[in-house]
């Protein structure tokens, strides 16, 4: 049973505990009447998100290192929180020998955690552990994020279909064998606002439409029975954005785009909001965001930092705006301390009541 006088919580994917049953039941502990989807916390090797198909990519036999050879799951491990043992990993190219048409990616792992995972939710569920009406959320990072940060640039339009369809079949093994009725599958689209917010060189044409289209495309991959969400996002390591947005217009310009192309109801879309920003400049772009009313807004606005007090703060200013949005933290919970999760989620507990 849901609470209905109080805001939804969304939780984006990563929940630094020991593994997924933990995390089912930490969240249901905490926020079991606020959360409508449950990831399972992007857990083992998956805990820095994308950095684990760098070591995939570093072990595929059509690959090779772009400068001195490194150990694979080197750029895996990062301390919570400062990103202080992160390593830059050397970039990959395919073979000299390897056509771009003969590139073939046999499993990525995304679709074997999720199964792996879904059956310690479903067996959960059946305790009554987990509510009946929640789902099982998996969070999908789009095809250009690890191909745009681990393959050399000169490289990345030749891996980067290979790899799309690679993706594309993960994400239909996993709707092809959970219930449609008790799954949810996010995309987390980073990489992107890096093109938007003018970090990299961006690529030739009306690359704005282009990438746009791309993410539509990501999204029909979903069939309508299963709930459809979009994270969009600034980056999280050692809690600091790739770049500090002036405001939310860039974000609101991708999720209308978004919300324009995909022609099937999304669920969410979740957007960050910085610990500092708490002032009209920031949310008043707001006003031109167009998603459709069956999709709801869930803000990143709750920071560990500055508490309860900070986050209500936030959540006033949006509300001049927005008065109906959903909460959530900024990003993935990831590179935090575990022993810091279980305050952070009841920290999200008490702003949804408030």
């Amino acid at each position: 049973m849901k609470a209905t006088n109080s805001r939804p919580v969304h939780l984006v994917g990563s929940v630094p505990l020991s593994d997924a049953t933990e995390v089912f039941t930490v969240v249901s502990e905490i926020l079991g009447h606020h959360v409508q989807r449950f990831p399972d916390g992007e857990t083992g090797r998956r805990r820095n998100w994308i950095n684990f198909q760098y070591a995939m990519l570093a072990r595929h036999p059509q690959f090779e290192f772009v400068g001195p050879a490194m150990d694979p799951d080197s750029v895996v491990t990062e301390s919570h929180g400062q990103g202080a043992d992160y390593v830059r990993p050397t970039l990959l190219q395919p073979r000299s020998d390897v056509r771009p048409a003969d590139l073939r990616f046999d499993s990525l792992g995304y679709a074997q955690a999720a199964l792996e995972s879904y059956a310690s939710f479903a067996a959960l569920k059946q305790r009554q552990v987990v509510a009946a009406d929640t789902r099982f959320l998996v969070a999908v990072p789009t095809p250009l994020a690890p191909i745009a940060l681990f393959v050399a640039p000169d490289s990345l339009f030749d891996v980067l279909p290979a790899y799309a369809a690679a993706l594309s079949r993960e994400v239909q093994a996993v709707v092809s064998a959970i219930p449609a009725e008790e799954l949810a599958i996010q995309w987390d689209v980073a990489v992107e606002f890096g093109l938007w917010e003018g970090l990299f060189p961006p690529p030739p044409g009306n690359w704005k439409s282009q990438l746009l289209d791309q993410l539509a495309a990501l999204g029909a991959l979903i069939p309508p029975a299963v709930e459809l969400g979009f994270h969009l996002c600034y980056g999280d390591r050692g809690h600091r954005h790739f770049i500090e947005p002036k405001d939310c217009a860039n974000l609101v310009e991708v999720a209308n785009g978004i919300a324009e192309r995909v022609q099937r109801e999304i669920q969410w879309v979740h957007l960050p909001v910085p610990r500092s920003r708490n002032d009209a400049a920031y949310f008043d772009p707001l006003r031109h965001l167009t998603l459709a009313p069956a999709t709801t807004l869930y803000l990143g606005l709750v920071h560990q930092t500055d508490g309860l007090a900070g986050t209500q703060t936030r959540m006033a200013a949006a509300a001049r705006v927005v008065p109906d949005f959903g909460i959530a933290a900024e990003c993935g919970l990831g590179r935090r301390d575990p022993a810091t999760i279980r305050d952070f989620l009841k920290l999200h507990a008490a702003a949804a009541d408030l």
